[in-house]
């Protein structure tokens, strides 16, 4: 046979093959929903969270409609929260907030969401706009709703939130203090006392406004400060050196010095009702 007609057979054979490739691809059916779902769950099970990110959007773009695309939103989130990837999980979220704001997975998805923000909270020394944001959020949850699962968990990390933030005011306030701004170290302590009521920072916050007040020579203040410090944490660390300065000497050794400070913890005693402690000292 002619070469050239022979290699005229073979390319057109090819070509054939190939066409015929195409179409075998061509006619292949689609994965269903729950194909792919099943699929990027186990991408996820595998913790490979961001291939299972776009596994599970994927079932959302060839099937919107379906249940699957719902609950593959729900994981795409959850997955780049686990990926680390907060601001992408907290994008989908919100989405799915506005656009399935009765769905029983919207509890979850804010609750998530409260997580994105609890877990960038960063230690104290740092800007703490991530912890506002996370008490926001984690508030949110509580008030919307209030007897599921998640808002006591909220409930717990709002308090642990509270107490960062406290920290935060306190590091400032005693920058303050140890600088001589006595005014501005006082304005910190207060807000503490005054917002974070519940927080382990208290009793600090009341005991370095006692000492910041003396270093002013403002000594009825610094009194009614000890007062509230020894009515509300007569056992703590901070009400025995609030003592040692109201007094110049040690509360274990003393027999009564601050006699004032406690008569006005006793007036206050009897005029107690269900406000909180700082309403008794504060005119």
């Amino acid at each position: 046979m002619n070469p050239r007609k022979l290699l005229c057979i073979l390319s057109l054979a090819g070509v054939l093959s190939a066409c015929g490739s195409k179409d075998e691809d061509a006619v292949k059916p689609p994965e269903s929903a729950e194909q792919l779902y099943s699929e990027a769950v186990e991408q996820f099970n595998g913790k490979k969270f961001k291939d299972s990110v776009k596994s599970f959007e994927e079932v959302e773009r060839q099937h919107p409609a379906s249940e699957w695309a719902t609950n593959a939103q729900i994981m795409s989130a959850y997955a780049s929260y686990e990926a680390e990837d907060y601001p992408s999980a907290i994008a989908t979220l919100e989405r799915f907030t506005k656009l399935y704001p009765s769905n029983d997975s919207t509890p979850y998805a804010y609750y998530i969401i409260a997580l994105c923000y609890y877990e960038q909270i960063n230690d104290v020394g740092r800007d703490q706009k991530v912890t506002e944001q996370s008490m926001q959020a984690l508030r949110e949850v509580i008030r919307r709703f209030p007897d599921t699962e998640y808002a006591r968990d909220a409930r717990v990390k709002l308090d642990l939130t509270q107490d960062h933030l406290a920290g935060k005011e306190m590091e400032i306030g005693r920058y303050y203090l140890h600088h001589d701004d006595n005014l501005a170290a006082i304005n910190r302590f207060r807000f503490v006392v005054e917002n974070f009521q519940t927080t382990s920072h208290v009793p600090e916050a009341l005991h370095r406004l006692v000492e910041a007040y003396l270093k002013l020579g403002v000594k009825d203040e610094a009194t009614k400060y000890a007062a509230v410090l020894g009515h509300n944490f007569p056992g703590s660390v901070w009400y025995r050196d609030s003592y040692k300065l109201m007094t110049g000497i040690s509360k274990s050794s003393a027999s009564g010095t601050l006699e004032k400070s406690e008569k006005i913890a006793e007036k206050a005693e009897d005029k107690k009702d269900d406000s909180s402690f700082w309403d008794h000292f504060t005119p």
